[in-house]
């Protein structure tokens, strides 16, 4: 039954006052500081062509994402991380509930898709380089294919297959990490790839954020902890 909100719930109090003004105050002060960019200077877009070269693929997103604005990237992949701790560490046990389902079907149909999404995902991965794709689009292949999976039960996740999970989760931020501390040592700064080595060095730390994002996204959807006594 929907609660019809007191005068407690709709008046403005002095705590609610504060965050609107501050709200306000940021709102003004970004559009204050988006009027005084100078129109005759070129815009961060034309600068990230002009440099997609150097950057060791051909595709100005994976470019942009990967090399020229890394940071924000290793970031985003730090965010689904922190998002799966946080759900475990609130919900120690799952708030989805598979069972085996009463026609094979199901399992029949899943198991058939399952193995053409891996090669979709991966050749999303490959073709990031050069064209539309990368980690974020397979790894959401990969996530779907995972929900697929564990909906129809073909494999479900048990609190004894964490330790195989806890890696997967991770190998993505690991891999951002570990390239941009290498590149601090040889080159001084995070994130600053040899031209020579830059292909290969963002299409293996995709590889790893495309795993990390598919069982990040597959996990979500369970909810919560896996629990062996929740899939018998």
């Amino acid at each position: 039954m929907h609660k019809i909100p007191d005068d407690d719930d709709v008046r403005l109090t002095a705590g609610r006052a504060l965050i609107l003004g501050m709200a306000l105050a940021l709102t003004l002060g970004l559009a204050a500081v988006a009027l005084t960019f100078p129109d005759d200077q070129p815009r961060l877009a034309q600068i990230a062509l002009q440099r997609v070269p150097e950057s060791g693929v051909n595709n100005p997103v994976t470019a942009v994402l990967l090399n020229f604005r890394g940071y924000d990237t290793l970031l985003e992949v730090a965010v689904l991380f922190l998002a799966i701790i946080g759900i475990w560490s609130m919900a120690r046990t799952a708030r989805v509930w598979i069972k085996r389902p009463d026609t094979p079907i199901l399992g029949a149909f899943v198991r058939f898709v399952v193995p053409l999404m891996a090669i979709v995902a991966g050749y999303l991965l490959w073709i990031g380089a050069d064209e539309t794709g990368g980690a974020f689009q397979g790894g959401a292949v990969l996530g779907g294919m995972g929900i697929l999976w564990i909906a129809a039960a073909v494999w479900l996740p048990k609190r004894s297959g964490r330790a195989l999970l806890r890696p997967l989760l991770a190998v993505g931020l690991t891999a951002f990490l570990l390239a941009a501390t290498w590149m601090l040592f040889v080159r001084g700064n995070f994130f600053e790839y040899p031209p020579e080595q830059a292909k290969d060095l963002i299409l293996l730390i995709e590889g790893a954020a495309m795993l990390s994002i598919g069982a990040t996204l597959a996990l979500l959807f369970v909810g919560g902890a896996p629990e062996e006594e929740e899939v018998g």
